[in-house]
């Protein structure tokens, strides 16, 4: 039978002191990264992520059950950026055209010469 301690007298150990010894100290620097990562894609995306810490603790067999081990796994997901999206038009044959090929072609446009005399004057109407 595991006699267990008063409420009063248990203390409890800061999880930031866990996560700074926690295989040397590489899960905190790594959730340090990926959070700076996380950070810097919301702000270049607009969009939302997140940080997922899993941490397995089992006892070692043939042990009193206090001594365990202590594994760890960080996972992040990242909002993606959107790539440029391009318009296509469906050929009768399947393949693709950059120009609607139901659309009629217009013949004889040109174009015009911009003039380089302002307006003597603008009115306005009432």
């Amino acid at each position: 039978m595991t006699i267990q301690p008063d409420e009063d007298q248990r203390t409890v150990r800061p999880f930031a002191d866990f996560l700074q010894q926690q295989s040397g100290g590489q899960l905190h620097d790594e959730l340090s990264e990926k959070l700076h990562d996380l950070i810097t894609a919301i702000q270049e995306t607009g969009k939302g992520g997140s940080i997922s810490l899993k941490i397995d603790i089992k006892p070692i067999a043939g042990t009193d059950g206090r001594t365990l081990t202590v594994t760890d796994s960080v996972a992040a997901k990242l909002p993606k950026t959107e790539r440029p999206k391009s318009i296509f038009f469906a050929t009768d044959d399947g393949g693709l055209s950059r120009t609607d090929p139901r659309q009629p072609v217009i013949t004889g446009l040109r174009e015009v010469e911009p003039t380089t005399t302002a307006p003597k004057k603008l009115r306005s109407a009432n």
